[in-house]
């Protein structure tokens, strides 16, 4: 049975998720501030992580960010704001989606279904590391190594990663990686695409000289080795 954490200090909203989600079958603990939220989330393990943006004693953007300092958990931000940049900067902390208030119990579901199909693991015989010069992701335990130091990649960081890595040395358009990637129609007015490649830049790039992921001006990016 999966379990889920509430982060949230509307306390009729808080409580009407976990009416909702228990009457799905999952296991909900509600938080109603940033820090008891953070220390609940850092503290015991939760399949899925509800933060609202806005709350007391600590926003939910720096939750966020404490959270996937430490874990890969998905998180999903609920936020009554509805500015691109608002979401693009929760995106960017490594949130994996997104919803604005109000929104439908049967949204939140489908973004929920959406993330743990994500999560199960393929069934296959005998899965193969993707390799890119010093780069290898491994499907089956979804651990990433660049030069033999291990990865923290979020969820949806891994999704990216592992799509540009199955298309390697393919130049591959922004609106296919929205696509295919983000699993939903999505807002493509947002650069939400290159907000993500620039988080792994940060990650695989920036501390070593050879540089794999290559930007393909007015067309998207490509992930090979020079």
């Amino acid at each position: 049975m999966k379990n889920i954490l509430i982060i949230e200090d509307e306390k009729p909203l808080a409580r009407f998720l976990e009416l909702e989600l228990t009457h799905e079958g999952y296991l909900v603990e509600t938080c109603h501030n940033g820090l008891d939220g953070l220390h609940k989330a850092l503290q015991a393990h939760f399949d899925f992580i509800l933060l609202d943006l806005l709350l007391p004693q600590l926003s939910g953007l720096e939750v966020c960010r404490k959270i996937r300092a430490a874990k890969t958990t998905p998180i999903i931000m609920i936020t009554a704001r509805d500015a691109v940049m608002d979401r693009v900067v929760g995106l960017d902390l490594g949130a994996d989606d997104y919803l604005t208030k109000p929104f439908a119990i049967e949204e939140l579901l489908a973004r929920i279904r959406s993330l743990e199909r994500r999560m199960v693991p393929l069934m296959q015989p005998a899965a193969v590391n993707y390799v890119i010069g010093d780069l290898t992701l491994n499907p089956d335990t979804h651990r990433v190594h660049r030069a033999n130091l291990p990865i923290a990649l979020s969820l949806r960081e891994y999704e990216l990663l592992k799509y540009m890595m199955e298309h390697q040395d393919s130049a591959i358009p922004r609106n296919q990686l929205l696509n295919e990637v983000w699993g939903y129609e999505f807002d493509g007015g947002t650069n939400v695409v290159d907000v993500y490649i620039r988080y792994l830049r940060a990650k695989l790039d920036d501390a070593h000289p050879v540089k794999l992921i290559h930007t393909i001006r007015g067309f998207g990016y490509a992930l090979r080795h020079p």
